[in-house]
């Protein structure tokens, strides 16, 4: 897996216009603050918690009851409104290989996001990104689905932005990311045409982290004087409000029309 650069490696330009060789543009190395990923540990903690209780059921019952309470069926969302199974999804999984590799895929982005989104908007791009694979999940395939796939697919695309508009700030490290990012993506996209794996739920999720974070990722700029050097996040909080309300509200909307097309 790729993860997005911990150490911000730009040129510093030097202020003479007429430089020599010796003032060329050197390369300079911030140490970013590391904060503890506890959005992702929480969600990986209530997704294998979640998991457990779906293994005790089976046992007990014979039955997987979260799953069947909480995963897409396009019968129940359409006929009697149970719309929370365009979220609770992403919380649930069908075996242990599949929360095993989810949970391993979440703990290599995540973290890294974390840090740089911050606790609060690393969350709902989360959230928007398991909304955004369910819904078209729901568009595009009759299958059942579940797992938390749609959200991690997210990530991986936010991850791919958000070194993209912050490039000239990571450098070369961002270039040799963005590739592995895209190959990553297409490698998973490739896997997911495979029977069994819902990819319209991967590719919805994509979409979702793609708009949430280029509307309201982190457009980091560089202050101060060398070495005294650290970065500062431009976007507005207005601006990270009105991405989320946006995203959102359009994934939210497409749902809705579905719903009451094919109810009609």
């Amino acid at each position: 897996m790729t993860q997005t650069p911990q150490t911000p490696v730009f040129p510093q330009q030097t202020g003479d216009s007429n430089a020599t060789p010796q003032d060329a543009p050197v390369t300079v190395r911030i140490s970013m603050p590391h904060t503890k990923p506890y959005v992702t540990y929480t969600i990986m903690a209530l997704t294998i918690v979640i998991y457990l209780l779906q293994m005790f059921s089976q046992q007990i019952t014979g039955t997987d009851l979260p799953a069947m309470y909480g995963m897409k069926i396009n019968q129940l969302i359409v006929e009697y409104g149970q719309y929370w199974r365009l979220l609770t999804p992403m919380l649930l999984h069908g075996s242990i290989m599949h929360i095993v590799v989810n949970m391993y895929a979440l703990n290599a982005f995540g973290p890294g996001l974390e840090m740089h989104f911050g606790h609060w908007r690393y969350l709902a791009l989360y959230i928007i990104s398991g909304f955004a694979g369910n819904v078209f999940s729901f568009i595009f395939t009759p299958a059942n689905s579940l797992g938390s796939s749609t959200a991690i697919f997210g990530l991986l695309a936010a991850e791919g932005v958000f070194l993209y508009q912050n490039r000239k700030i990571f450098g070369s490290q961002a270039r040799r990311a963005l590739t592995n990012i895209v190959m990553v993506g297409l490698v998973n996209l490739i896997i997911g045409l495979s029977p069994g794996i819902d990819n319209w739920g991967h590719i919805g999720g994509l979409l979702g982290g793609i708009a949430f974070t280029w509307f309201g990722g982190p457009l980091l700029r560089v202050q101060g004087v060398v070495p005294a050097l650290s970065l500062v996040d431009e976007r507005e909080p207005s601006d990270v409000y009105r991405a989320g309300i946006m995203v959102g509200a359009f994934f939210f909307t497409l749902a809705a029309v579905l719903i009451y097309l094919r109810g009609y």
